[in-house]
């Protein structure tokens, strides 16, 4: 029976509220404008940060985990390279060898902590099929490769070790490049021609999404659109720096640095050499992440030593870089709460104030209902109904603008936006929470106003 008697009252104060808000739309819409972009800063908000965490996992996933990667440093130009000497002569830049195979036995034999190492030379070429020519990147890799940057073959296989060790005319194709040249059918066992060599097709790995952004901060290709070799494969049958540089001077390009001079007494002239490096990157795992920046350290030091004190590497550590921009975002998302909690608190007072005034207005209203039998609680539920139905009117707006306006900054910007139902009902909680809050000083006021000077008051 009581609960019956509770029913009938929530239903005549719920109706009562709605009457109430309806006969001033325009105040109650302006009231809750506080709540309406609150919750929808709340909700794009959280839209964003969903997608910077999924895109940050998935370029974790790429660049490996425990991963230093080392690039090398092309001699393109002399800029400021060369010292002077006595004013009237230049101190020739010391000779390295660049970037190579006997680098990566050295580390491998030498540091302890290291897992795997992973060399990679990469060559822009082209792919003939029917006669036409499309680009390519021809990237020579170990049977490693694949496991240390986390690319999984989807059919097919990985290099043997048979092939690997005789050069063999093998090749592990990126998805687009099979889509692209064998359109409807399998490219495993077929041949494609790179260049002027043809390749057998053994695997070809599963597609992966990179976006923009991790190719222009980590340096990530699109691996969709590359064709991998063995190692030994790209050198032998297609193009080995390392060869090149070892011959005279070369005016045609990839010669060896040389210097040139009028007379022994005259400034040398240095000779940019190029990109004299045989191998384009280098990626070492490491056993425990710990070991990350200890390893780094060890890496340069040794690679400085072998290349004759030349720093022409350079070494990064790309989970690290991942987790400065994932401070960085969090740090942005912390800064949109705050504007979003601002924006709901701004709502909620606006609510109080708004209720407050129709507490004045109504003065005689509530002496009325009190004067025939109406309690204080049922004067406070009252006014507890009306400021939570604003508050969930302006939530639910809120939450229609939210989802739209992630949606837009997607199309437009490019942003990727991730909505989650508990983004959504988190906001429902907090709208309703603020006007129930903000609603109790009103509901308070109203209801400990005398019945007698209630009616009496003009």
């Amino acid at each position: 029976m009581f609960n019956k008697i509770y029913i009938e009252k929530l239903k005549s104060n719920f109706s009562e509220a709605v009457r109430v808000i309806l006969t001033n739309k325009v105040r109650t819409l302006l009231t809750s404008l506080g709540i309406i972009f609150g919750v929808a800063a709340v909700i794009t908000m959280l839209a964003i940060g969903n997608g910077a965490e999924k895109e940050i996992l998935a370029q974790l996933e790429l660049v490996g985990v425990n991963n230093i990667v080392i690039t090398p440093i092309s001699d393109e130009k002399d800029d400021n390279s060369e010292e002077e000497n006595d004013g009237n002569a230049t101190e020739a830049k010391r000779f390295s060898k660049g970037l190579d195979l006997l680098d990566v036995h050295s580390i491998q034999k030498t540091i302890p902590s290291i897992k795997t190492v992973s060399p990679e030379i990469i060559l822009e070429t082209y792919v003939i099929k029917k006669g036409r020519q499309n680009p390519v990147k021809l990237i020579g890799v170990s049977k490693t490769y694949f496991k240390t940057s986390n690319i999984n073959i989807e059919i097919g296989k990985n290099f043997s070790a048979i092939q690997e060790e005789n050069a063999l005319p093998v090749c592990i194709i990126g998805k687009k490049i099979e889509k692209k040249l064998f359109t409807g059918e399998s490219a495993i066992g077929k041949r494609i021609k790179v260049k002027d060599v043809w390749l057998q097709v053994v695997g070809v790995i599963e597609e992966k999404f990179i976006s923009d952004s991790a190719q222009e901060n980590l340096g990530i290709r699109d691996l969709n659109q590359d064709v991998y070799i063995p190692l030994k494969t790209f050198l032998v049958r297609f193009k080995d720096r390392k060869n090149i540089i070892d011959k005279p001077l070369n005016f045609g390009g990839g010669g060896s640095m040389i210097f040139i001079s009028g007379n022994n007494q005259g400034p040398k002239k240095r000779i940019p050499r190029g990109n004299y490096h045989q191998l384009d990157k280098l990626v070492v795992q490491v056993n425990n992440s710990n070991q990350l920046n200890a390893t780094a350290d060890v890496l340069s030091r040794m690679l400085k030593r072998r290349h004759n004190d030349v720093l022409d590497f350079e070494i990064s550590i790309p989970i690290q870089l991942l987790k400065q921009q994932q401070k960085t975002k969090q740090i942005f998302n912390i800064v949109l709460s705050i504007i979003a909690g601002i924006s709901l608190l701004i709502g909620g007072i606006g609510i109080m104030n708004i209720m407050l005034a129709s507490v004045l207005e109504r003065t005689k209203e509530i002496g009325i209902i009190r004067a025939i039998g109406a309690t204080q609680e049922d004067v406070i539920l009252q006014f507890l109904t009306e400021s939570v139905l604003v508050s969930i009117g302006g939530g639910i707006i809120g939450i229609i603008l939210g989802v739209l306006s992630s949606y837009i900054l997607q199309i437009t910007t490019g942003i990727e936006t991730i909505l989650s139902l508990s983004s959504i009902l988190l906001s429902f909680f907090v709208a309703t929470l603020i006007g129930l809050i903000f609603g109790i000083a009103p509901a308070k006021s109203a209801a400990s106003k005398s019945p007698i000077e209630a009616i009496r008051h003009e």
